[in-house]
């Protein structure tokens, strides 16, 4: 890693300076007794990029001819025949034949013929021939070594908001604004969705702390990009004023999405946790 030593003196009103910068163009600074990883304002007062993705900042952008070993070297794999790709940090992988894709950091595969894709973090999966395309997911593949990709598997996420009212309002991938799971083309999923809402806040009748829950489910087709659903809902158990609230699975153009409904001047949070189990056919339907 070469040093700046010295060559790059402190900026008036800062107290961390550029001390390095890796083979990946990564600037680390210093506070002059320890190595620090800068904010923003830090990184970009001193003429480099910040990345809000990961929080890093860097001074060039990665050549990918460069060394690949340094570019992963986070990275642990037991087994032969397993990749990870450039911009991979912080993985595991345990098995053989396995590929996780770049740009990702944070993930586990234990298994043969399982590939995590681009920009995924915090994923884990498990089996033979499993398919993670959502950050935070966990995927069992329950393939035979003939199958495809994805074609039969378990997968399971969360969806979150919060709302303060009794506007339909779309809850999200991770709590993450605007992030929802895609459906493959030519593929179905059976959902079911563990759904628990809570009172956080508001000025409307009924007390912090009502609750109520519901089990949303059904089953959710991609025929060759056009997507529908069909679903049911149960309630299960609830307390206090909850009068209106539900929620709803839904399709927003190829992806799943979870709506739902609070009450006026109700300030409720909403965590759906949801199980689909896929098989994707390979065939137009």
């Amino acid at each position: 890693m070469p040093e700046l030593a010295n060559l790059i003196p402190y900026l008036s009103g800062f107290k961390v300076r550029p001390a390095a910068i890796s083979v990946l163009g990564i600037v680390i600074f210093t506070n002059g007794s320890k190595n620090v990883t800068p904010n923003q304002d830090q990184c970009e007062a001193y003429g480099y990029t910040y990345n809000k993705a990961d929080g890093t900042c860097s001074t060039f952008r990665y050549n990918t001819n460069l060394n690949r070993n340094v570019a992963n070297e986070n990275n642990r794999t037991y087994g032969a025949g397993n990749s990870t790709e450039t911009g991979t940090n912080n993985s595991l992988v345990m098995g053989e034949s396995n590929t996780i894709r770049g740009m990702s950091r944070n993930n586990i595969i234990i298994g043969n013929s399982n590939e995590i894709a681009n920009n995924v973090n915090n994923a884990n999966v498990f089996g033979t021939l499993g398919e993670v395309t959502a950050t935070n997911s966990i995927v069992l593949g329950g393939n035979a070594s003939a199958d495809t990709l994805g074609e039969r598997q378990s997968i399971h996420l969360i969806y979150g908001i919060q709302t303060p009212n009794g506007t339909n309002t779309v809850s999200f991938l991770n709590n993450t604004t605007d992030s929802l799971f895609a459906i493959p083309d030519n593929t179905i999923m059976y959902f079911h969705a563990d759904v628990v809402a809570v009172r956080v806040g508001g000025t409307a009748a009924g007390s912090v702390g009502d609750f109520a829950s519901w089990v949303e489910r059904g089953v959710i087709i991609n025929k060759s990009g056009t997507v529908t659903i069909s679903r049911e809902r149960d309630s299960i158990k609830d307390s206090g004023t909850v009068t209106g609230w539900q929620p709803t699975g839904i399709v927003s153009g190829t992806s799943f999405a979870m709506r739902v409904r609070g009450a006026t001047d109700m300030t409720i949070e909403w965590c759906s946790n949801i199980t689909f189990t896929q098989i994707k056919t390979g065939v137009t339907l």
